[in-house]
């Protein structure tokens, strides 16, 4: 059975399909043959990043608007990607997280229960982990997450085990690494906004010659005294989120998955390939290491290789910085 087969008179509800890995999805679902319906409050995201499908603007906190939206439309999942997503902000205000990521979540939950809905794609995050306690971290890793960003993924993830014991509510929570790399047919493009990665903050340095960024750490146990991160490419978590999507429907489990490329870059090769891919000096200076940053963080992403068939397209770091600088504006 092809994908439009499957996909046929579904509708799909994505909230925070303008940001940058929801409105992505969102083409992608479109592509497979999926009717979907975005909804955002456009804090953080951009409405010009939703090229298919509907766009209702609207807040989670607001029970109204997003109630009519379940009223109009018969949505057979909902994709959530609509979460603050900034650890040190999160650390500075752990009320808006908090308030954004946990209470507003609870909202969505409410009315999918009460609409009956049976599948929702969940956006969590590898920070639900915390301190690894091994360099390859699989999805029984102990989950101990140190700061307000990390406990308000693991909370919801929580929380939908509850929703599927109590109200049937079926979930795959798809644990990202470093999400890294643009749309590689350059629709989607990338809005200038406050850069917390690594990589787009090294691409955003670019344009501003005398700006520096900052090094946090040359001494760790690494081959090049860097940090080591997992980095996996936009197109790849799309596929994962279809697949996993696909997965619900099909087998009614709840399940959860951890999305890296298996392999990691240092912070140093990471720098020498944004200047090979772009043939321009970055700027960098050298701190000191930062509070609780392990020195290895990479992925064990069998589970979701074997029960999903999800193999990543675009592993070479190049191609990930090559699509993210071009579609930077």
């Amino acid at each position: 059975m092809n994908s439009r087969t499957k996909a046929n008179f579904k509708t799909l509800l994505i909230i925070g399909g303008a940001g940058y890995i929801g409105s992505y999805v969102n083409k992608r679902l479109q592509q497979e043959g999926y009717e979907t319906v975005v909804f955002d409050n456009l804090s953080r995201g951009h409405r010009s990043n939703v090229i298919r499908g509907s766009f209702i603007q609207g807040d989670l906190a607001d029970l109204s608007i997003l109630e009519s939206v379940f009223k109009q439309h018969s949505f057979a999942g909902i994709l959530h990607f609509g979460a603050f997503t900034d650890v040190g902000e999160s650390v500075k205000n752990p009320y808006i997280y908090y308030q954004n990521n946990v209470v507003n979540t609870l909202n969505l939950l409410h009315l999918a229960v009460n609409y009956e809905i049976k599948s929702f794609v969940f956006s969590s995050s590898a920070a639900i982990f915390g301190i690894p306690v091994k360099n390859l971290i699989d999805e029984n890793h102990p989950c101990a997450p140190i700061n307000p960003y990390g406990r308000t993924k693991w909370l919801i993830e929580m929380i939908l085990q509850d929703f599927d014991r109590a109200y049937g509510l079926k979930s795959c929570c798809l644990r990202y690494f470093n999400a890294a790399g643009a749309d590689p047919e350059g629709e989607i493009k990338w809005h200038p906004r406050k850069e917390t990665n690594l990589i787009p903050l090294l691409l955003r340095s670019l344009q501003e010659p005398k700006q520096e960024v900052t090094l946090y750490g040359s001494d760790y146990p690494t081959q090049d005294g860097t940090c080591i991160r997992d980095y996996i490419h936009l197109y790849d978590l799309a596929e994962a989120h279809i697949k996993g999507l696909e997965q619900l429907f099909e087998s009614s489990t709840s399940t959860a998955y951890n999305l890296g490329n298996g392999q990691g870059f240092s912070v140093k090769e990471v720098i020498d390939a944004v200047e090979r891919v772009t043939g321009l000096p970055l700027q960098i200076a050298k701190g000191s290491r930062r509070p609780g940053d392990p020195p290895i963080l990479v992925a064990n992403a069998m589970k979701a290789k074997e029960e999903l068939e999800w193999k990543p397209r675009y592993p070479d770091l190049d191609t990930m910085i090559a699509h993210a600088y071009k579609v930077m504006v």
